[in-house]
């Protein structure tokens, strides 16, 4: 089983939107048993809080179910449990550096570095476009899945 773990600012908008895209992906390819798939927060401003709505809104505009949630902070034990720990921007990489110590299992990466890109996934929090936001995070959920399954890491361990 492969663990993965979002990460944004907030735990509100982009990660959240990660989370529920890639577990609907996984879902759709027969693989959800393989994969534990979750999100958190690098900053603690929005602890506590449900999805955005403006993220809930894009979900249902695709079809992509999604669940009340209360986003939360990493913590050292995610770091120890999840072997992909997704960002989405600079200083989300930035912070995980410090908050997991220096990242020494080299466990970090940007999203959209899978599909090829070394470019962040706008903060809709600021930009207000939902749309934008999704296009990369489903591109880069897609491109991850593909990563992983490419070189059989769902399947050993």
């Amino acid at each position: 089983m492969k663990h993965i773990l979002f990460v944004c600012h907030g735990n509100i908008c982009r990660s959240t939107m990660a989370e529920f895209v890639m577990k609907d992906l996984v879902r759709k390819a027969g693989l959800a048993d393989a994969f534990t798939i979750a999100s958190a927060a690098c900053r603690r401003d929005e602890i506590g809080s449900d999805t955005h709505w403006g993220t809930k809104q894009k979900l249902r505009e695709m079809g992509i179910p999604f669940t009340p949630r209360h986003a939360r902070q990493i913590t050292d034990a995610d770091y120890e449990k999840y072997d992909w720990i997704i960002a989405m921007d600079q200083e989300n990489m930035h912070d995980l550096k410090h908050l997991t110590h220096g990242d020494p299992d080299h466990k970090t990466h940007l999203l959209l570095s899978f599909a090829g890109e070394q470019r962040e996934v706008a903060d809709p929090w600021y930009t207000n476009d939902f749309s934008a936001t999704y296009d990369d995070v489903f591109k880069g959920c897609q491109s991850l899945l593909q990563h992983l399954t490419e070189k059989k890491e769902v399947l050993s361990d």
